[in-house]
């Protein structure tokens, strides 16, 4: 078991963001000590892992509730588990898609600084002369 800074260590998360994700019930399995203190398994951990996972990837804290939820129902909600995520990896692809345009646009872009001369090149580091 691990206390709450020790998950906020391991996981990077601050302890507000633990203690967020705790209050919206994003972590239902976390127990308590009988004076409140919460008691993380490493299993919670694996948890957590999923939820900035689908966070980082765009779906709402609402959409990782219903979706914990369900998975705390057991296997006959897994195929509406597996129809949330074919939705969101969709909507993962064409966040990709978006990125990659932005990204060819920005090296455009910067091409075009070099060829003209605005910018030099120090390392890694791009400066403006």
């Amino acid at each position: 078991m691990y206390t709450i800074k020790e998950v906020s260590e391991r996981t990077g998360l601050s302890i507000y963001t633990l203690r967020y994700y705790d209050k919206e019930g994003l972590l239902p399995l976390v127990k308590r000590t009988p004076s409140g203190i919460r008691k993380f398994s490493d299993n919670d951990i694996a948890w957590l892992g999923l939820i900035c996972c689908l966070k980082n990837s765009g779906m709402s804290i609402e959409n990782i509730k219903e979706f914990m939820n369900l998975c705390l129902k057991g296997e006959e909600t897994a195929e509406i588990r597996k129809d949330m995520l074919l939705l969101h990896k969709q909507h993962i692809l064409q966040q990709m898609n978006e990125l990659e345009k932005s990204l060819d646009t920005v090296n455009y872009k910067i091409n075009h600084y070099k060829e003209i001369g605005i910018f030099h090149i120090d390392g890694d580091k791009l400066d403006a002369v």
